[in-house]
């Protein structure tokens, strides 16, 4: 066995081959290929080693180990010592360098989008009414796309690419809303969000947003828009039925919308301090209106009389100990996010209700259909019955919550309060008599449906 060392041409086979060093002694084998390198042999080990003068070191050569030769192939091994000689040249520890790579890897890591986009869940969308939601959408669209990808280098024309494809995607699932060109540029608008969010965390060193001058028309082009849309007599009538049939917290807030022609969350998110009822009146902030043309205008707060129809709803709500809101599927806790589940629902049951109508006039109830319609579609039929009803356009407008231009749109949350109740009382008499009772044989007809 040798005691000292000595130069040959390592091979995988010679490698193995070395004989343990003698208890409490070693050897080395120093490599004919690549300049200081070789390998160390103990009683119970072998170690690949290069033996050079690092930086700092002194004028004496040192010798590092470069790893262990069970865990090291030769080969590998070989291009390791390569690359600590190149950098040695250039006057760069290697023991620095490697901690500066896993560092910059450790770094990478946390900066992925997966990583990125768990830390945007945690610190906004958990604590979000419709975080849940959102974060469905992270999980279903963009992390199959982009976890492992570092959130610097995602880039506008992969965000464009995945939209447009989500955008061609027929919507079968319906129910989680996951194709077509709404379900596109709603997940443009939280990509956007996202990014934006992760701007301000200068941790991620993301310093301009890839999605910051891309628009959803641009992408996708201009969406349909269904601005004749209104409901008719019989549609109105099966909305009310289906509505007063299902369970709360959605059948309330649906006769809630046909009473007053709020949005929808405008509704949804009431809670018990904004209903004034020794003042007859629901005052919603603010913070809760959208302003006229799509917000362009600052929102201000709504009042709505608190009509004989509407406080009928109101008082047959559950009442939560420690819960202030209307609807709620926590006990009051948070608001109910009426989700596209439940507009599925109110459509079958309206159908089959004007299924029943048809059969009652004689009509072959296979021919009936329910065109499709939104939940602002009841605002719009709303104002369309109160012109009908000879409402002025100041009285509808208010109802509407619709800011007017000037200074009128300035003062006073409580103007017109007169007109709209009167408008409202005038609107839910009318809307009584639309869904006024119908024949029985609507009742056997569902039965059989």
């Amino acid at each position: 066995m040798p005691k000292t060392d000595h130069r040959v041409t390592l091979t995988p086979t010679k490698v193995t081959g070395l004989k343990p060093a003698a208890k409490g002694e070693r050897y080395q084998v120093m490599d004919a290929v690549v300049a200081g390198f070789g390998v160390r042999v103990t009683e119970n080990s072998k170690t690949y080693i290069l033996r050079l003068r690092y930086p700092g070191g002194g004028a004496s050569a040192s010798r590092r180990e470069i790893g262990k030769c069970s865990h090291l192939d030769l080969a590998d091994a070989r291009e390791k010592a390569r690359r600590w000689r190149a950098l040695v040249e250039k006057g760069i520890d290697p023991a620095d360098q490697e901690r500066r790579d896993r560092e910059a890897e450790i770094l990478q890591r946390k900066t992925t989008f997966g990583a990125v986009v768990q830390d945007f869940i945690d610190d906004k969308l958990s604590t979000e009414r419709k975080g849940a939601e959102s974060e469905r959408e992270i999980r279903r669209d963009l992390l199959p796309a982009w976890e492992a990808l570092p959130i610097t280098e995602i880039t506008d024309l992969q965000i464009s690419a995945l939209i447009k494809a989500k955008g061609r995607k027929k919507n079968v699932a319906k129910s989680k809303g996951s194709g077509g060109k709404v379900g596109a540029r709603n997940l443009l608008a939280l990509i956007k969000r996202f990014f934006r969010w992760a701007v301000a965390q200068p941790e991620y060193g993301l310093k301009v947003s890839p999605a910051a001058n891309l628009t959803a028309t641009a992408i996708l082009g201009d969406m349909p828009r269904s601005g004749a849309r209104t409901l008719s007599d019989d549609e109105l009538f099966a909305l009310w039925r289906a509505a007063s049939r299902m369970p709360y917290p959605a059948g309330a807030i649906y006769r809630m919308l046909c009473l007053t022609a709020l949005r929808l969350n405008e509704v949804a998110d009431a809670s018990r301090d904004e209903i004034k009822t020794r003042d007859g009146i629901w005052v919603i902030p603010a913070a809760r209106m959208k302003g006229k043309d799509g917000g362009k205008k600052q929102a201000r707060p709504h009042a709505v009389p608190l009509t004989k129809d509407i406080l009928a709803v109101i008082d047959d709500l559950p009442k939560f100990k420690g819960g202030k809101y209307l609807f709620s599927t926590t006990a009051g806790k948070t608001s109910v996010w009426v989700g596209s589940k439940y507009k599925q629902r109110l459509d079958a049951r309206m159908l089959r209700t004007l299924k029943a109508l048809a059969k009652v006039r004689g009509e072959d109830p296979k021919l009936i259909t329910l065109p499709p319609w939104v939940n602002h579609d009841i605002r719009r039929t709303v104002r369309s019955q109160l012109s009908r009803l000879k409402v002025s356009e100041e009285a509808r407008e208010a109802v509407l919550a619709h800011v007017r231009p000037g200074i009128k749109g300035t003062y006073d949350h409580y103007s017109y309060l007169d007109e709209k109740r009167e408008a409202l009382e005038l609107w839910a008499a009318r809307l009584m008599a639309i869904v006024g009772p119908k024949p029985d044989n609507i009742l056997s007809f569902r039965a059989r449906a």
